[in-house]
């Protein structure tokens, strides 16, 4: 089976704004607002839901307000691509009212998002075959002068069928979050020197395969229920070609990184694997002497498959935009890193 990619997001195009997790409490209606004006100022509409301006304990609206909305944008032929506001934590309640037969039928459509929001464009792309992406979310674009790694979602998401995508390690990262709460909707500020890891020590390494991940804090959840179609998934699209499988964590110490790994190798996730990209762990410590490598090497290194920390992923930004279902050749040398994606 081929893996589906949504048609190619041109200026002129239209970006739905949903919440299918957290929106907006009044407060941070600023980030949404300038990332609107930002986003208009090169080139495309927005249309923004009504989930994604509001909140109440943890939620944007009752999990089926979320799925009509998401649903609705999903099936608009008007709307090219869906970027949510930013993640949360209750993203897996609207699974169970998607119409995913519809969405099977209905024409892919770019999903870009990271956090919770992981969740449904793992599911969305394991359960329909259809590519999603996984990346900066529309708050962070609020920002007047976007990053030259995680403004690449412009590029991933306006390349289609066949095209090919090249994306770089950064030069220097965002170490914690503090001065961004501080000057709401001003950027990230980058405060510590990038350096892609190899578990192994090696200074040089090369593999390939189809991406598949997201944030393990909440992919965790999928596990053992109806929307973990993971061997389905790697028998249909990567039976030839095996998986890269790209992981990030936030709020996780070394040890509930470790169980995670093991609940997720269990249950055959990282079957048919060719290498391993971890993100930079955010809101992490370690347990004692127990620390990230130690429950890296606990779970992948009788596998014998590179394993490459520290990447450009997830929550300690800026973060390469990485597409499930996309054929990735995976280039490390001397502590920086190349994705180059086929979209084939």
């Amino acid at each position: 089976m081929k893996v589906k990619y949504p048609r190619s997001l041109k200026t002129g195009d239209t970006i739905g704004v949903t919440a299918p997790s957290s929106g907006a409490q009044e407060p941070l209606h600023i980030l949404l607002s300038k990332a609107k004006e930002n986003v208009e100022a090169r080139g495309y509409r927005v249309v923004t839901g009504e989930t994604a301006w509001t909140q109440q304990k943890g939620r944007s609206a009752s999990k089926e307000k979320r799925a009509e909305e998401l649903m609705s944008f999903l099936l608009d032929e008007n709307i090219t691509a869906i970027i949510p506001p930013w993640g949360g934590s209750f993203a897996m309640e609207i699974l169970p009212l998607i119409d995913w037969e519809k969405l099977k039928s209905a024409p892919p459509k770019w999903l870009l998002g990271y956090s919770d929001i992981s969740t449904f464009l793992f599911a969305y792309s394991t359960i329909t075959g259809n590519a999603s992406a996984h990346g900066i979310n529309f708050a962070e674009l609020s920002s007047p002068q976007w990053d030259s790694t995680s403004s690449r979602w412009t590029d991933v998401l306006g390349c289609c069928e066949n095209g090919e995508v090249a994306q770089y390690s950064s030069d220097h990262y965002q170490s914690n979050w503090q001065k961004v709460y501080d000057n709401p909707a001003t950027g990230f500020y980058f405060d510590s020197k990038t350096e892609w890891k190899h578990l192994s020590g090696l200074s040089e390494a090369e593999f390939s395969g189809r991406l598949l991940g997201g944030c393990i804090s909440t992919l965790r959840t999928l596990i053992g229920t109806p929307f973990d179609q993971v061997k389905d998934y790697v028998s249909n699209y990567a039976a030839e070609e095996g998986m890269v499988w790209y992981l990030e964590s936030v709020g996780l110490d070394a040890i509930n990184i470790y169980r995670s790994l093991w609940q997720m190798k269990q249950a055959g996730w990282f079957n048919n694997t060719n290498g391993i990209l971890i993100g930079r762990p955010s809101r992490y410590k370690a347990n004692q002497e127990f620390e990230l490598v130690d429950a890296l090497s606990d779970i992948f290194a009788e596998d014998n498959i590179p394993v490459i920390y520290d990447v450009d992923i997830g929550h300690s930004p800026p973060q390469n935009i990485l597409v499930n279902g996309a054929f990735a050749k995976i280039t490390y040398k001397n502590i920086q890193g190349t994705i180059h994606m086929k979209y084939q």
